[in-house]
């Protein structure tokens, strides 16, 4: 079981099957909002659906191909992050991440992300961490540039909205620049 403590607020862990209601229940609550920059919503209608998600998460994990984690704030879940790729081979992961609504602003995300490349980095000993978002989700976006990562150009119709495609920043941050 992974379980990462961040401070004595937050903390990250490896989903269970046992979480499913409640991290349901968030996406659920916060649908409308989410819905506006993540692309899996309609495909996420039941509990059942949230248990497959978390099914295939743990899978990916045993598999070392990622690490999604529920992130718990005072011990209420928040929302998920973690490495949606992890390419071993180049030694690159790939974070994503969505908060709750009741849960924007307090800098929780950026307090994630921050922990989740230091895990990289110092644990994984890897050599990059990747971060996409869409051009127009300035809170997605501020989030790696609040913490140096590079900028390091745009991907055009990078990703599928319901109806229409966005285009992608993508930030970069290697093991030799982070904290430097």
């Amino acid at each position: 079981m992974f379980i990462h403590i961040i401070d004595q607020d937050l903390s990250l862990k490896l989903p269970e099957l046992k979480d499913a209601e409640d991290l349901f229940a968030l996406t659920d609550t916060s649908r409308e909002y989410l819905r506006e920059w993540l692309p899996w919503l309609d495909g996420t209608n039941s509990v059942d659906d949230t248990k497959g998600f978390i099914q295939s998460a743990l899978t990916n994990f045993a598999r070392q191909k990622s690490l999604t984690t529920l992130i718990l704030y005072k011990g209420e879940a928040a929302g998920t992050a973690g490495f949606n790729q992890i390419d071993w081979s180049n030694g690159i992961v790939y974070i994503g991440y969505w908060l709750g609504q009741g849960f924007q602003g307090s800098g929780i995300m950026t307090r994630v992300v921050e922990a989740l490349t230091e895990y990289a980095f110092n644990e994984l000993k890897l050599n990059k961490v990747e971060i996409r978002a869409a051009v127009e989700n300035q809170k997605s976006r501020g989030i790696p540039e609040r913490l140096g990562f590079i900028n390091e150009g745009r991907i055009r119709c990078a990703e599928k909205l319901y109806d229409h495609y966005v285009d992608h920043e993508v930030y970069g941050m290697l093991s030799h620049e982070w904290k430097k």
